[in-house]
């Protein structure tokens, strides 16, 4: 029996014992709803290889109520920005389970990944905030909700009277909903009176905002869900698809399977992908806008470029076309160790293909040169004439669950107001200084990077930080540490007592996703519902609610009664958004934005007539070689590059997947993956203690010695949790995007060495036992 027939007959017996723990449930019911749903769970948990206690405890905490009993409730996953929508069942404030409703699962139909079907138990955790906190003497105490806010207004307020506006910084949060990300950018623009308001987009995926708004004009993705079903070819870069956007995977896979679809990885590891993949390429990591532009002079060098497309709806190409000569495949391989024949193979497949469909995520954006890299994809795409058809197009995979719309379209950033409208445009300023009823700031803010770097300069006295981490989320962090240590005044919004709220002087007990009502934005544009299936522990309040009581505070008194009025007055200021309304969206399920006005269908693919600029057309910029910020620098001390991702089981800062037990218990360790001959070559064994350091700092993390990597280079998971091990302590802060402002977080000059044995032994895990913190990269 081959392995493959194990691994089959393994996954056969599990699902039927799984069915038959169904059918049990199935008789203590009233209809036979619970056998289909617990079938599929079981079927799509098997796939994922997750243990099988977790399921049998989904059924029976099901099957001690009858049906009628319990609660459900149609929402939108609270995780990834997939997109993924399902019916929560309830019982007296606990999530039971979750099923996919495949009627109001535009997107996802029946699939789930493994953290939207199972991980809820974060949500009735012990340490979870249920009232406000007040620190004094160096000790928290609990308070009201009056006394809170009223401190918070009375110290940003004295800031703001001393220092001005512009001292005081405010942080939002891809994780709640877009109404709250709006009040958010209002109260900061409106009450505060500073553009200095930003959030974790700017850590992630801000090149691709930068980089696609100058080329086709959106900063957001171009295809529909269609195009990831449907592509002839993939292009797929930076993207370890199947664990950071399982469902989406599994689609790409089985167009792979079904219809015989390329695929072309690029990718300094070997990720599962590449096993699906036409072709897997190596690549050196930080040289992408090489590989990218050795390509496009492939497929220009040899006529195999779409020159009716150019010709009628694009400029820049003669720009782009002398730009890419010194790119030959020698030099590729020279720079990028991608080899010749690779490179033909994948320009050629790309070039000939009806359609295609190119992918990226962190790999490809979190570098000094991110914009870069997205502009040299976009290019690509353009030459080729593979963006504006219904099975083509630009796909940024977007990590959190609404950085898409929260930390974009809602302008919680220093340079848009919502609908990525310019704060530096006096017309569109002057509209919004019309609906606030103030004069506005007419300069770009700080990201929130340069916030704290001035901070650092005593320029930035005071933050608002709404669900975000950026104790474990920000590069270099022991200097991050020190500089929130040192803020004259700091208040943090979120579910946990997080490292950084730990540092603050006020704490507010937020609402989670699945508490939440309003509307969340995925990766392909569209907009969905938000339902409340809980109701938050203790004195909790949502995210828009407490912003509201802020601005009330202040003077300004908003009035909303709920988000479906906040959603009113999003669309009545936001273009792309003007259509979308509550009402709409019970009905209709979802809409992809630009959705122009009420009568406006939405827009699954963008661009099939022209592009969003002021000529209609797409317009391409030649991109030179960018390599990593380290590169030049002497690499004797540190000769190994770390690179950074995500694994399946664990979701970015851990706030919620680190209180899963199931999911835990798959990666509940830091750990650094080694390729055999540089384990060998260092004296380090599987599974052994190791010290990673880079110029910043060390890290202690348990040696993987596996073939993934290359033997130049390590992979860390990021935003692990212990002092001794969170990946970020050793990323640069200094050197960011000069367009995008996004760190160089992917490629990190590092040594290893053994850890002694005996210390080893004692020293601490570096998971901790609670996990915290929302960021998204």
């Amino acid at each position: 029996m081959t392995d493959d027939d194990t691994e089959k007959k393994g996954v056969a017996g599990f699902m039927s014992r799984a069915k038959e723990q169904a059918q049990s449930t199935t008789e203590k019911l009233e209809d036979g709803s619970a056998f289909e749903a617990l079938e599929h769970a079981a079927e799509s948990f098997a796939a994922n290889t997750m243990s099988e206690g977790k399921l049998f405890e989904t059924a029976d905490a099901v099957s001690d109520y009858r049906l009628k009993d319990v609660d459900v409730t149609d929402t939108t996953c609270g995780y990834c920005a997939v997109g993924c929508r399902f019916d929560i069942y309830s019982k007296d404030g606990e999530v039971l389970g979750v099923r996919p409703n495949p009627e109001k699962a535009p997107i996802n139909g029946i699939s789930t990944c493994v953290k939207g079907k199972f991980s809820y138990e974060y949500v009735n955790s012990e340490d979870r905030l249920t009232q406000p906190l007040i620190k004094e003497n160096g000790e928290f105490r609990e308070a009201s909700w009056d006394e809170a806010i009223k401190r918070i207004v009375a110290e940003l307020g004295r800031i703001k009277e001393r220092h001005g506006a512009d001292a005081l910084g405010v942080i939002s949060s891809s994780r709640t909903s877009n109404e709250a990300n709006y009040l958010m950018q209002k109260f900061a623009r409106q009450v505060l009176g500073t553009n200095n308001i930003d959030n974790c987009n700017r850590l992630c995926h801000s090149p691709t905002v930068a980089g696609l708004s100058q080329t086709v004009g959106f900063g957001a993705a171009s295809s529909g869900i269609d195009a990831f079903e449907n592509a002839d070819c993939y292009v797929m870069a930076g993207s370890n698809t199947t664990e950071a956007h399982p469902v989406l995977a599994t689609k790409i896979k089985q167009n792979i399977k079904d219809n015989g679809a390329d695929a072309f990885v690029f990718d300094p590891r070997k990720i599962q992908m590449a096993q699906f993949a036409t072709q897997y390429s190596r690549v050196k990591p930080g040289y992408d806008t090489v590989w990218i532009n050795g390509l496009t002079r492939y497929i220009i060098e040899n006529d195999l470029h779409d020159e009716e497309f150019i010709e009628e709806r694009t400029v820049g190409f003669e720009e782009v076309k002398e730009g890419v000569e010194k790119f030959t495949p020698e030099f590729v391989e020279e720079k990028t160790n991608v080899p010749p024949e690779e490179l033909k193979n994948a320009a050629e497949t790309i070039a000939k293909a009806d359609s295609c469909v190119f992918c990226w995520t962190l790999g490809l954006t979190e570098h000094s040169h991110g914009t870069e890299n997205v502009i040299s994809m976009a290019n690509l795409a353009l030459v080729t004439g593979h963006v504006g058809t219904e099975k083509s197009g630009l796909a940024p995979f977007r990590g959190q669950n609404n950085v898409q719309g929260g930390g974009g379209d809602m302008g919680p950033t220093p340079g848009n107001f919502p609908g990525y409208q310019k704060v530096t445009t006096d017309e569109t300023r002057e509209k919004f200084e019309d609906a606030y009823g103030v004069d506005l700031p007419d300069k770009r803010g700080l990201t929130v990077t340069e916030q704290f770097l001035a901070a650092d300069d005593d320029e930035i006295r005071g933050m608002f930080v709404q669900g975000e981490n950026p104790i474990y989320s920000e590069p270099n962090l022991n200097h991050t540490d020190e500089i929130i240590t040192g803020l004259d005044f700091l208040a943090v919004q979120d579910i946990f007592l997080t490292d950084t709220a730990k540092h603050a002087d006020v704490v507010l007990p937020a609402n989670a996703s699945v508490e939440t009502n309003g509307t969340f934005t995925s990766s392909t544009r569209h907009v969905q519902l938000v339902k409340r299936a809980v109701d938050p522990p203790g004195n909790a309040k949502p995210d828009w609610e407490i912003t509201q009581k802020l601005a009330k505070r202040f003077g300004y008194d908003w009035g909303f009664r709920n988000p479906s009025e906040i959603m009113d007055e999003i669309n009545e200021l936001t273009p792309i958004y003007a259509g979308i309304t509550h009402e709409r969206l019970e009905t209709e399920g979802s809409i992809p934005w630009p959705c122009w006005d009420e009568d406006h269908p939405g827009t699954p693919n963008l661009y099939l007539d022209e592009f969003n600029t002021d000529d209609g057309k797409a317009h391409m910029f030649p991109t030179d070689v960018s390599g990593p910020v380290e590169a030049d620098m002497d690499d004797e001390e540190f000769p190994l590059a770390l690179t950074t991702g995500r694994v399946l089981y664990q979701y970015h800062t851990g706030t919620m997947s680190n209180r899963e037990p199931g999911i835990r218990s798959y990666t509940d360790e830091l750990f650094a993956e080694i390729h055999p001959a540089t384990a060998e070559k260092l004296g380090i064994s599987d599974e052994e203690y190791v010290k990673v350091t880079s110029r910043a700092d060390s890290i202690t993390v348990l040696a993987q010695v596996t073939e993934r990597p290359s033997e130049d280079v390590i992979f860390v998971p990021m935003h692990y949790f212990g002092d001794d091990g969170i990946a970020n302590r050793l990323t640069d802060a200094e050197h960011l995007d000069p367009q995008a402002h996004v760190p160089e977080y992917k490629v990190t000059d590092v040594r290893i060495t053994p850890v002694e044995s005996e210390s080893a032994q004692s020293a601490p895990n570096p998971v901790a036992a609670d996990g915290n913190g929302q960021n998204d990269n």
